[in-house]
């Protein structure tokens, strides 16, 4: 402490005057009730985050951050990650080395360099020994060190991936780095941590993946052990629920299960065959899809797989986005490649012929398949993949114009998401990336634009700095599924660049030459995403509308069988997509199997059925509905298909 005063303050309350050089966590016992202080594990200083130790120097305007916040429990899990790469140090010495362990989503992980990659059999020794450092009670202790002396501290460990990132803050011309320890673990990091490891109480282990240092393919492979943490054990126990819930609905294994797809090595990875099931599932998508899109103004497009390579020259992408684009393929001596975005095509339409300002908006659609490059390690089923097909759409309209088609697109999207059953989601505005086309006066009249179209609307929505694309910011929606999972899908991008790079014109009220602006637009980004989130939100039990088999008649002896194809045709007929099972199987086993591949309703025939004209109606959940006429059933089946859809 010194003899200078300082004032320290809740944001809006009246000032105290302390003592210089006091604490974060003193200040805070002056400024907040018992049960608020017991509940701080951090600080916003000034607005800048900081650990409770830290000494106040001058007036500070002091928050608390709590355990229950969202901040408390990313630092939670931040520390946690030390905690981890504490245990695994002390078990395994110098055999290990450390590399970096952030929080993410849902938990942390931390990175390490071994001989003998760590697996999930290993699990029970390291938790065992983070939860006795729990229970030490270890402070975590910051300290500041010139780099120079910590690239020297660091060597001195053998730990060469924090050398490695020192080196280069020094060649950024850092001068200090922070390092925090608890017992004797000191790790390189910026903080802020938890004020001792006691506050980790409920955390768990969870899985293993392979890691290259710092994503580089010709870095060494690091074995990354993922790990989750919460202030309370009954968020603990719900989150280990809910993972066990998510691996039932995983789409790889559903999608096996109900026959939708499949991914072959002699076909290559991330490349995707769609099964018929899936294929009917995939077309009554795209059927609605085409349809909502006609009834809101678009036109269809179909445009080619391949362009020459100078169309990705004036485009910008050999540019901004040629790491992942695939190598060029030579055609008549002429460089071509496949293309991984649609909208060069759509321009090669527009220019094809001379526009009017009356024209104006022009909407254009279409279910553009592109290929994109993706690191094998990154590949997920359908969630990540090297070729898919983009719900694509461009818009070229005029300034006055461009609000309105804004309103229109979200209006449009969000019906899109509705009917197919999703309601809670998360919008963001990502704005000019570091690398980028176009004046920057674009860029803000892009941005303006979107912002102001979401504030009318009455749109929340977050911003999510340097995340736009090369050409122009965006609004992106992430959708949030049955286990509250977020799921990029929406996009919508404002673009002035392209129009400009290929020289688009139309003719204004003035007789003149004007540019218009376009727009690029996808709801649910790609077919083989979306259904991919589909898969697990509906756990594969897909609404009537859209199920590829929505009903399967099973007889229950062979005296049946003629009266139940007679019913199997009068179905087909009457648009049903029904199948039948007329196995010589027990009953119970052809319902049993019906449910596994999630048939919405069952149609069991007897005697009694084939005597009155009519099929008994078993529902996938087990209910029955009273006995009905084939005609009476494809009659429900049309009703709760147009509610579905509507």
């Amino acid at each position: 402490m010194s003899d200078i005063s300082i004032s320290i303050s809740i944001a809006g309350e009246e000032a105290r005057t302390v003592a210089a050089g006091i604490s974060a966590q003193e200040a805070l016992k002056e400024l907040l009730s018992k049960k608020q202080r017991k509940q701080a594990i951090a600080a916003l200083c000034n607005g800048e985050l900081t650990d409770l130790s830290t000494p106040l120097q001058a007036d500070t305007v002091i928050e608390p951050v709590l355990a229950s916040s969202d901040e408390g429990l990313h630092i939670l899990r931040h520390s946690s990650a030390h905690i981890m790469a504490q245990a695994v140090k002390e078990l395994y010495g110098q055999d290990v080395k450390v590399a970096i362990g952030p929080a993410i989503e849902d938990g942390y992980y931390y990175d390490f360099d071994r001989d003998t990659a760590f697996t999930p059999d290993d699990f029970t020794a390291i938790e065992e020994r983070m939860a006795a450092i729990v229970k030490a009670r270890l402070p975590f202790e910051r300290r500041v060190m010139p780099v120079a002396e910590a690239i020297a501290f660091f060597t001195e460990q053998g730990e060469m991936y924090k050398v490695e990132l020192l080196k280069d803050l020094e060649k950024e011309g850092k001068e200090s780095v922070s390092l925090y320890q608890q017992g004797d673990f000191i790790d390189l990091c910026r903080g802020p941590h938890i004020p001792d490891t006691s506050w980790m109480k409920s955390f768990k282990l969870l899985r293993v993946a392979g890691s290259y240092w710092r994503g580089d393919e010709k870095s060494p492979m690091l074995t990354r052990i993922y790990g989750t943490a919460f202030f309370d054990k009954k968020d603990l126990k719900k989150y280990l629920n809910r993972l066990e819930e998510a691996k039932k609905r995983d789409h790889r294994k559903l999608g096996k299960q109900l026959g939708l797809f499949t991914i072959q090595d002699e076909v290559g990875p991330g490349l995707i065959l769609w099964q018929p099931r899936g294929a009917l599932l995939r077309k009554l998508i795209e059927d609605y899809w085409k349809d909502a899109h006609y009834k809101h103004g678009y036109d269809l497009l179909y445009t080619p797989h391949i362009a020459r390579q100078d169309l990705w020259k004036t485009s910008g992408h050999l540019d901004f986005y040629s790491e992942n684009m695939y190598s060029a393929m030579e055609i008549d001596e002429v460089a071509y490649q496949l293309k991984p975005m649609n909208c060069p095509f759509h321009i090669g339409v527009y220019n094809a012929t001379k526009h009017s300002y009356r024209e104006f908006p022009v909407r254009w659609c279409e279910l553009g398949t592109v290929y994109r490059y993706e690191r094998t390690g990154a590949l997920h089923g359908l969630m990540r993949v090297r070729g898919f097909t983009q719900d694509d759409a461009h818009i070229f309209c005029r300034p006055d114009q461009l609000e309105e088609e804004i309103f229109n697109i979200i209006d449009l999207n969000l019906q899109v998401l509705k009917t197919f059953g999703f309601v809670d989601y998360d919008v963001y505005l990502s704005t000019k990336p570091e690398k980028y086309v176009g004046s920057d006066e674009h860029w803000d009249l892009s941005t303006k634009a979107l912002q102001q179209a979401m504030d009318k609307k009455g749109l929340a929505y977050e911003i999510d700095p340097g995340e736009g694309v090369f050409y122009g910011p965006k609004i992106d929606i992430k959708i949030k599924d049955q286990l509250g999972r977020s799921w990029q899908c929406s996009t919508i991008q404002v673009d002035f660049n392209l129009p400009e790079r290929f020289g688009m014109t139309y003719t204004g009220q003035d007789g003149n030459e004007h540019q218009p602006i376009m727009i690029h637009r996808a709801l649910m980004g790609s077919l083989e995403r979306f259904i991919g989130v589909l898969i697990e939100h509906y756990a594969g039990a897909f609404p009537l509308w859209m199920a590829p088999e929505q009903a399967r008649i099973l007889n229950i002896t062979d005296t049946q069988a003629e009266y139940c194809t007679q019913v199997y045709a009068e179905l087909r007929k009457a648009g049903v997509r029904v199948e039948q099972d007329l196995r010589n199987e027990k009953l119970n086993y052809k319902i049993r199997e019906a449910q596994m591949i999630k048939t919405p309703y069952m149609l069991i025939i007897g005697d009694r059925e084939m005597e009155e004209g009519t099929v008994t109606v078993r529902k996938r959940n087990g209910d029955n509905l009273p006995p009905m006429t084939p005609q009476e059933f494809a009659g429900l089946v049309s009703q709760e298909c147009e509610q579905g859809i509507a």
